[in-house]
């Protein structure tokens, strides 16, 4: 085999094999923290510098700045937290995701066997879920370090060939290059701990130059972004200003250390006598550097951001908006806000609703994030109001009272069904698009006029539930009589088209899951409709 490919070969193997270390560690870790890890997220970024704090610890347990960057855009798009939240996260993450670097720099790669052995112990022969998350990180950490091993095996070769170095050379003299080639490096691994653990490989097999590794290792700053860019399409408004924000953060700090490249390497030179450490050590004070730099003028960093991606969106607000634990000694009170509460989650699941249908009828596949971001909310709520109504229980309250606490729990049972078959809906309307499925015109209208009666139905259910209209919920037992009769005609009809050979067969699956949906939306607007008659 020619040396070329032999070299070739290896670094693309130890490169695979370092990614999936790096997966493996991450994800292990990130089940072995649970929900805790979402928690953290949500509580600890109240303030601007224990957001940074907090985007440093979990970017270290998730060995990802991608990770992290991708939580939060995904945190803004559920309205978890605030533009400015988000941004202080990430600039954490820069510093957290620093720290693989620093222990790949330790040259500790002997442990990569021996690490490889623990996890398997711990991932196949331990019975607690624990166990087997932290095996399935150590085994990911060996990893990682066998990989590391073998591109160096492989990359020590070339310091002996004149024509490579002088090529490399380059990347010192013309720094824009370096930083070019850095970011799209990254870019095609998808992994800036990937590139910079590659380029701290090629430093230390002395192929590389302080000067040349650290605008590589700038490159690799620009190239992380594109992963955030991507999580964003599609997001709200917010999602995709968190994404420019890490964009733009990113950026403006390569663009500062790129004309102050040379003494920056000269300050870095000095802080080892190893190579390898020195750019690891350049990669931590670049990041460090930039977050100082970028922290005091964080609001003005923020409102730049709002004026490149301008727009006004309205974001649906997390969490109870209504209920609140010191009215629960007023049990009247109490209930008056979960009643609010439960009409604005009947609300979203109405918007869940409509999203889903644009994605079967208009082909708007990106409306599934709003749909799977309401769901999230309405699924929520529903935990929310249930320990709310729990707890209005243990206070002194009349028989009356008590009943209407049932009948809300049964509300908002009923409510968090219609999401789950508004989200059926939209998985099904994205299937359809995905697959490039046909619907016959003839379906499509079908769906539409059931569409429109399940929609006003439930509409009504939710009219009568916050107006308390009586009359309005007796109607809506009648209307769910023709529902049920239309998805029985409309069935047979779907029959018909099948056996006249004018329907497409996977499409016709979907189709008959879609009305079957729409009829149990139908079902559960009924028993709101009962819920305001007071027949549970």
């Amino acid at each position: 085999m020619p040396l070329w490919a032999e070299i070739t070969m290896g670094v693309a193997g130890g490169l695979g094999l370092f990614i999936f270390g790096m997966k493996l560690m991450a994800e292990g870790l990130q089940r072995a923290a649970g929900d805790r890890l979402r928690r953290i997220l949500e509580m600890l970024t109240f303030n601007r510098y224990v957001a940074v704090l907090t985007g440093i610890i979990i970017t270290v347990l998730v060995q990802s700045s991608s990770t992290t960057t991708i939580m939060m855009v995904g945190f803004v798009n559920a309205g978890l937290m605030t533009l400015t939240q988000a941004v202080g996260t990430i600039l954490g993450a820069n510093i957290g995701t620093t720290i693989t670097a620093q222990i790949i720099a330790f040259k500790i790669t002997e442990l990569a066997l021996p690490a490889i052995a623990v996890g398997v112990v711990l991932s196949f022969f331990f019975k607690r879920r624990v166990h087997k998350n932290i095996g399935q990180a150590v085994m990911g950490f060996g990893f990682l370090f066998l990989g590391i091993s073998i591109m160096g095996d492989k990359l020590h070769v070339l310091r002996d060939y004149p024509a490579f170095i002088d090529f490399l050379a380059t990347f010192g003299q013309v720094h824009i290059l370096g930083i070019l080639a850095g970011a799209v490096f990254t870019v095609a691994v998808q992994s800036s701990s990937a590139s910079t653990a590659t380029i701290l490989v090629l430093a230390g097999s002395g192929v590389l130059t302080l000067e040349s590794a650290m605008a590589l290792v700038l490159g690799t700053n620009i190239g992380t972004c594109i992963t955030a860019m991507l999580a964003s399409i599609g997001t709200s408004l917010g999602a995709r200003r968190t994404a420019m924000a890490h964009v733009m953060f990113n950026f403006i700090g390569v663009m500062i250390f790129y004309f102050l490249l040379t003494p920056f390497t000269e300050i870095i030179r000095s802080s080892s006598s190893d190579l390898a450490r020195q750019v690891a050590n350049g990669h931590l004070v670049f990041n460090v550097a930039s977050t100082l730099l970028f922290l005091p003028f964080l609001s003005w960093f923020v409102a730049l951001i709002v004026r490149l991606v301008p727009g006004e969106e309205a974001e649906v607000e997390i969490g109870p908006q209504f209920i609140d634990r010191r009215m629960l000694n007023t049990p009247s009170v109490a209930l008056g806000a979960a009643e609010r509460e439960i009409a604005r989650m009947a609300d979203i699941a109405l918007e869940m609703v409509d999203d889903a249908v644009a994605i079967i009828m208009q082909n708007k596949h990106h409306r599934i994030k709003a749909v799977e971001r309401k769901e999230e909310i309405v699924d929520e709520l529903e935990k929310e109001i249930g320990v709310y109504l729990s707890e209005v229980t243990q206070r002194s309250i009349t028989g009356d009272q008590s009943r209407l606490v049932a009948n809300y729990l049964h509300a908002i049972n009923d409510i968090e069904r219609v999401a789950d078959h508004a989200e059926n809906i939209a998985n099904l309307g994205l299937g359809k698009y995905e697959d490039n499925l046909p619907f016959s015109e003839a379906a499509m209208e079908e769906l539409s006029v059931m569409y429109n009666k399940v929609r006003a139905i439930y509409a009504k259910a939710v009219e009568a539930y916050k107006t308390k209209n009586r009359d309005l919920a007796r109607e809506v037992l009648v209307d769910d009589n023709e529902i049920d009769r239309m998805e029985k005609r409309l069935r047979k009809q779907h029959v018909a088209r099948i056996n006249q050979g004018a329907c497409f067969p996977p499409s016709g699956v979907i189709f008959l899951d879609i009305l079957s949906n729409f009829e149990r939306i139908g079902d559960h607007a009924t028993n709101l409709a009962q819920v305001v008659l007071g027949e549970f």
